[in-house]
């Protein structure tokens, strides 16, 4: 479909990652496998964060709510677009895809500041051991997550709305294979300056806020690792934020490549490898990293395990 003469569209064309029929069959099993891997190592890492007491801490709660964003993140994408590559239509109504449009910024900026969350409960772990419970307490906890919510909830709230004053008169294509802003602007036939610059602005102040408060944190930790004496308690300080420095640094890598530019650098291509990643393979590498570089849950999984077999032969 070229031209699209009506300012009303109904719906959009997601052009998707390719053309060609093999390379979708190839492109539809791999991302059927990284969502089923996705669901079961999220839905895995929450039950048992749920059924170990000992994990009923500040930074497992934390990372409870990230297995479940990583979860809600991947079903608002990969479904679709599992979708668009097994059947010729990929058609998505204006209603759905502003939807998904929708959550799935609350959900990216949610997570931007559940991350430097997480980086402010590591950093009071290492810098303020003995103060630890009292400064994390379920409280804070709670004001922490809920304040993530609200910035998301925001973003996506004014982003939808700069987006809805939109005419689309031009085209009804989006060369996506989801419905993100860059994309979308392109077919505008208005003036997006404005809107742009808005977009860009939330965007900006949400990843660089919280990457300054992540920064900061860890600035700290490092300063407070460098003054212990011991090799061996620098090696456990360090391996207590291990995976969540992995985690942020491969998160906020391809979220600042793909975000923070004009819409008018752009690039086909570069664009949606980087999005191919950060909206299907990081939820799927989130519960991976968090668990198989971490003794505890590695030890809470063995737990459940001898519970449930003892549970077995009582029965």
């Amino acid at each position: 479909m070229g031209t699209w003469n009506n300012t009303n569209v109904s719906f959009f064309i997601l052009v998707g990652l390719t053309d060609s029929g093999d390379i979708q069959v190839v492109l539809s099993l791999l991302f059927l496998l990284i969502y089923l891997i996705t669901v079961l190592g999220n839905l895995g890492m929450t039950v048992i964060i749920c059924l170990d007491h000992q994990l009923h801490t500040p930074m497992y709660f934390f990372l409870t709510h990230l297995s479940f964003l990583d979860l809600c993140y991947s079903n608002v994408i990969t479904p679709k677009t599992l979708a668009n590559l097994l059947t010729s239509s990929k058609s998505i109504s204006f209603v759905g895809c502003f939807t998904q449009m929708y959550f799935f910024i609350l959900l990216s900026a949610t997570e931007c500041f559940l991350l430097s969350s997480m980086a402010y409960d590591r950093y009071t772990a290492i810098c303020n051991p003995l103060q630890y419970p009292v400064i994390m307490s379920p409280r804070l906890c709670r004001a922490l997550l809920t304040g993530s919510y609200m910035v998301g909830l925001m973003d996506s709230l004014v982003n939808n709305l700069c987006m809805s004053r939109l005419h689309f008169c031009n085209s009804n294509v989006i060369h996506h294979f989801f419905c993100d802003a860059s994309p979308i602007l392109i077919l505008s036939c208005n003036d997006t300056y404005d809107i742009e610059m808005m977009i860009m602005f939330l965007a900006g102040s949400t990843v660089i806020l919280s990457l300054i408060l992540i920064c900061v944190s860890y600035v700290s930790i490092l300063s407070m690792i460098l003054k212990i004496n011991s090799t061996s308690g620098k090696q456990k300080a360090f391996s207590t934020c291990a995976s969540h420095l992995m985690g942020v640094t491969v998160f906020y890598g391809t979220i600042i490549f793909t975000y923070l530019k004009p819409k008018k650098s752009y690039s086909l291509g570069k664009d949606q490898v980087a999005s191919v990643f950060y909206t299907i393979v990081i939820p799927m590498l989130n519960p991976l990293i968090y668990s198989l570089r971490n003794k505890e849950v590695k030890n809470a999984f063995i737990r459940v395990l001898q519970r449930k077999v003892r549970f077995r032969r009582l029965k």
